[in-house]
């Protein structure tokens, strides 16, 4: 079910709703969904990035490499202070940037979506349009490494694992209701 941090949520003048985990974690469908469910606007960053860039995700990391694309993520992520209550799909590595942890918390509240390595691998529809996913042994390293970053950057968790998509949905909608977040 959902875990929560101990201390209690404060708005920092934004009221964005992140959600994290690694590739194939349902992020943007979750987005998307709860946009539709409660007429609310819902932004991917990796999209962000490649509409600021004018370049897919894999091409900024095969031309220019992780770290200029890690540049450009904090770039849009920075760009959605100007707007509110956004529901925000963040790309699997954007807690790698320290400062990214820090806009996160600055702007809203963020849900972890917890699964296991099978359950991204499952999801994904293809592995060449994921420069994070070289392999399911550098994958599985990978999300290990990310994990407590995860962990880190999230206001509540969400076990995912073994749910269905509907139940997942369903269960966040709820969760963040309860907050008076939606």
């Amino acid at each position: 079910m959902a875990g929560e941090r101990a201390t209690a949520f404060v708005k920092h003048g934004r009221d964005h709703i992140f959600f994290v985990g690694f590739l194939g974690a349902g992020k943007s469908t979750l987005a998307r969904n709860l946009g539709r469910m409660f007429n609310r606007r819902y932004v991917d960053t990796d999209r962000l990035v490649e509409r600021q860039a004018g370049s897919s995700v894999a091409r900024i990391f095969e031309r220019d490499g992780e770290e200029r694309f890690r540049e450009l993520e904090t770039r849009a992520l920075t760009s959605l202070r100007r707007e509110r209550s956004l529901l925000v799909s963040c790309g699997g590595g954007i807690v790698e940037t320290p400062r990214n942890l820090e806009l996160l918390r600055e702007m809203g509240f963020t849900v972890y979506l917890e699964g296991d390595l099978d359950d991204s691998i499952r999801q994904i529809r293809s592995l060449r349009t994921r420069p994070d996913f070289k392999s399911p042994e550098h994958a599985s390293r990978l999300l290990e490494h990310r994990r407590p970053l995860y962990e880190q950057a999230a206001d509540a968790t969400l076990d995912i694992r073994g749910r269905s998509f509907e139940d997942v949905c369903y269960t966040c909608a709820e969760m963040l209701l309860e907050r008076g977040l939606l």
